[in-house]
């Protein structure tokens, strides 16, 4: 797991426990989990979808949040446990996976599923705020890219797979 083997070789490197991080560089990281998910949710919002930008950044934000406590608890504690890590990493995931859950929807004839692309987007913005907060760089970064290519790139090829299918996206169900 990603943030195991940092907090294990930051210990390697010092041969005790890492300081507690400075204040520059909490903000930093939950000032880039809050921007990477505005970013996703940036697209979202364009399409008028629920989870727009400030629910992706605050999820984001959450996300890093979740990390930061958990590291920081580790540290005070004076004794390696990388399974709290772990543990608060696997609650945000699987609260993440709930919330989503609320934002499929079936249309009233059970045929058509909307909102997957929303869940998805709010998960990998909880992706991106895990590893903002364990400020694993390159993990959130490339990550990013990748999500804001997919949401903005992939789009036009998948309305022109239903023209062509004789498809059409179907519009939000009424609530």
């Amino acid at each position: 797991m990603p943030a195991l083997s940092a907090v294990q070789s930051l210990i390697a490197a010092s041969g005790d426990l890492p300081a507690r991080l400075s204040n520059q560089e909490v903000l930093l990281r939950l000032g880039a989990a809050s921007l990477f998910g505005a970013l996703v949710g940036f697209n979202r919002e364009l399409h008028l979808k629920p989870a727009g930008i400030r629910t992706q950044a605050l999820v984001a934000l959450g996300s890093a949040t979740v990390t930061l406590v958990t590291a920081d608890l580790v540290l005070e504690s004076g004794h390696p446990n990388v399974d709290a890590i772990s543990r608060g990493m696997q609650g945000v995931i699987t609260g993440i996976g709930f919330l989503g859950a609320g934002a499929i929807l079936r249309d009233r004839s059970g045929v058509q599923v909307h909102g997957l692309t929303t869940a998805a987007s709010v998960w990998i913005s909880a992706a991106l705020g895990l590893a903002c907060g364990a400020g694993l760089w390159r993990l959130a970064l490339i990550p990013l890219a990748l999500a804001i290519g997919i949401l903005w790139l992939l789009e036009p090829l998948e309305a022109w797979i239903h023209r062509r299918n004789g498809t059409q996206a179907a519009p939000p169900p009424e609530p």
